[in-house]
């Protein structure tokens, strides 16, 4: 049994198939991330999963992708976690941006691959290697155009007095907005840049308001500067996407990319189904 995971900050995906790529089972935990959680909270969210729980000692094979496996030390922290738990598998872990050069490169092509999610990251793939020339520092001072840092800017304007009364009263409908509560789920409890990227939703329905337009524009061009201009043939290859904020606003990107002379390539939401064809194919 191979176990396939695809996880973000905010949740993982889990497929496992057998040698041949028939699916066993799907699950999903929340989001896996080294970086922010300690190994007794990845272990708690795997045994929350009664399939993986079940099945831990049947895998003969991980492959996990995530955010938050960027450095050597974070694979080597999640790794090491993963073989205490899945004794009989030889385990594989990468950053979330190899799941997405797989999943949207399917011929293995040169291409420039980015992930807009909950966090944001963007790397040169060779077709066989990622390379990167900007190193992530996170949710806090980097993540650009991402649903985290969407979140915190909603949450900006609408304290600093900065947001439409129209759009002000329905973001009170559809948040808790008292203080003390936005600062428990930002200071006391896990995953903060996952609480803040949930108000990315409600930039991506008002995403024709001109307050929405302008916030979504400003984080886009933000992205291409500091990320996919970092490197030098960008206009030269395609320019693939992965995670729900690049899928929503698919038109915006494109809208973004016309300006900036690049070329946008697939924009997928998951790249799990990606990443079952890929490991059928080598046969690992």
């Amino acid at each position: 049994m191979k176990l396939i995971v695809d996880s973000g900050s905010t949740k993982a995906d889990w497929i496992a198939i057998d040698d041949e790529g028939k699916i066993l089972f799907t699950t999903q935990t929340l989001g896996l991330n080294p970086e922010i959680l300690e190994n007794d909270e990845i272990i708690k969210r795997l045994n929350d999963r009664f399939d993986i729980l079940q099945n831990k000692k049947n895998a003969t094979h991980l492959f996990f992708y995530g955010a938050g496996c960027g450095t050597d030390k974070m694979k080597q922290t999640l790794t090491e976690a993963f073989k205490s738990y899945f004794v009989n598998a030889e385990v594989s872990v990468e950053e979330d941006t190899y799941a997405a050069a797989y999943a949207t490169t399917p011929r293995g092509e040169e291409a420039i691959v980015a992930i807009l999610g909950t966090g944001s990251n963007c790397s040169y793939f060779d077709g066989v290697k990622l390379h990167q020339k900007v190193q992530s520092l996170g949710y806090i001072i980097m993540d650009d155009c991402s649903g985290n840092v969407f979140g915190k800017e909603l949450i900006r304007k609408y304290y600093f007095n900065k947001m439409p009364q129209d759009l002000a009263v329905e973001f009170e409908k559809e948040y808790n907005v008292e203080p003390d509560f936005i600062k428990s789920k930002l200071y006391k409890e896990a995953n903060p840049n996952a609480y803040l990227a949930t108000f990315a939703k409600f930039l991506i329905q008002h995403k024709d308001h001109e307050f929405c337009r302008k916030i979504i524009f400003k984080g886009m061009k933000s992205f291409v500067k500091n990320y996919i201009k970092q490197f030098d043939n960008c206009k030269d290859i395609p320019v693939h996407f992965v995670g729900s904020i690049a899928f929503y606003l698919k038109d915006e990107l494109q809208e973004t990319f016309d300006k900036y002379e690049l070329q946008l390539g697939n924009v997928l939401r998951r790249p799990i189904d990606g990443l079952i064809a890929y490991h059928v194919a080598n046969k690992e």
